[in-house]
């Protein structure tokens, strides 16, 4: 393995360079200069106002992406982040050991973008899968580059992943997506299978006068070939700020369509911070999910903490604030600091994600640079 983690310390004191960046507006903090809320608890957990802990970290390794999906972006694509602004390897297997071994952080999920497109990733895999204690790594992925590569992200350390895919028919993936690649995304699902990614999770999104018509072949296709298949509302995160609540296909409006060719029975196991309602289909074992972030928000339960690819804390998908980490690591910081320093944004985190709120406001940034 190639990724060598450097650690300086600072000279003492509150970390150099933090800032608390409120997207689209100047810097709220130039530097930190006073001490921590003396409300947050000498927790050495990611814990909030409202006594959820952040357990799972949500890892975005590039904005760049080989498809260009209607929801998520425009068909020319956007402006990539510079590669000067990421995070390298070690920096981010840095802040990864900071948060599995100082903060209590047990699952990771790699997205993106697209996460097949950063270079190294095997190595950051393996990096994170030889800490102790060993998280539980799973990757979200388009599936277009899967088929080659899925025995060595199994290799690596990857537990699971998830495939996002909207449509068996291959006109619409076109559509869609822009590209014409289901071939190849059905190719790497099948590959992942064999390797042991198991269960392969396929992530859909109903587009209203699109795709809306697919729900039950959507799930007979999953059923069929073993994929544990979860339907997403689409949700306020495109880069063109376009998103309608009125055109948005409702968890309600899923569920109905699906009765029509399925049986559905509330599973009955914990659902825990987990983001998808479950029913068995039919009876079971197969399973069925949808995550209703818009109309049966979970923020509640939520257990989730964010880091962009350039190396900003998100408290929250939808935040609308973020934090300077890179900064941090660039500026030489310890590991004690940049755990303390997580730890107040965690500690800062809002209630909900705010959509049906009257001053709700879209994040600056799209999905495909926070992550999914």
């Amino acid at each position: 393995m190639q990724i060598m983690v450097l650690i300086a310390a600072s000279a003492g004191g509150y970390p150099r360079g933090v800032t608390t960046t409120e997207l689209g507006l100047p810097a709220l903090r130039a530097s930190r200069s006073a001490p921590r809320d003396p409300a947050r608890p000498a927790d050495p957990g990611l814990v909030d106002r409202f006594g959820r802990v952040a357990t799972d970290l949500r890892i975005s390794l590039t904005d760049r992406c080989n498809l260009r999906c209607t929801y998520c972006m425009p068909a020319e694509g956007l402006e990539w982040m510079p590669r000067a602004e990421q995070l390298t390897d070690a920096e981010l297997v840095r802040l990864i050991t900071v948060a599995v071994r100082d903060l209590g952080v047990r699952e990771l999920r790699f997205t993106g973008g697209e996460p097949l497109l950063r270079r190294g990733l095997d190595d950051v895999i393996a990096a994170s899968a030889a800490l102790a204690p060993r998280p539980d790594i799973s990757l979200t992925t388009n599936g277009v580059g899967l088929a080659h590569r899925a025995g060595a992200l199994a290799a690596a350390g990857v537990n699971r992943l998830n495939v996002s895919l909207d449509t068996v028919r291959p006109d619409r993936f076109a559509a869609i997506t822009r590209r014409d690649r289901l071939t190849d995304v059905l190719e790497g699902m099948a590959a992942a299978r064999e390797a042991g990614l198991s269960p392969v999770k396929i992530n859909t999104v109903l587009l209203r006068g699109v795709n809306d018509d697919e729900a039950v072949d959507l799930l007979r296709f999953a059923v069929a070939h073993g994929y544990e298949l979860r339907f997403i509302e689409q949700m306020p995160l495109d880069a063109q700020h376009g998103w309608e609540r009125a055109e948005m296909v409702t968890a309600g409006e899923i569920l109905t369509a699906l009765g029509t060719g399925f049986v559905l029975t509330p599973d009955r196991q914990e659902r825990g911070g987990a983001p998808a309602e479950r029913w068995l289909v039919d009876g079971g074992p197969a399973t069925v999910g949808v995550i209703a972030s818009v109309t049966r928000p979970f923020c509640g339960a939520c257990d989730r903490t964010r880091l962009t690819a350039d190396g900003q804390v998100r408290s929250c998908l939808f935040a609308r604030t973020e934090t300077d980490l890179r900064a941090l690591l660039r500026g030489g910081a310890s590991d004690a600091e940049i755990a303390d320093v997580w730890r107040d944004a965690m500690w800062g985190k809002l209630a909900g994600h705010g959509i049906d709120e009257p001053g709700f406001l879209q994040p600056d940034r799209p999905m495909s640079a926070i992550g999914g």
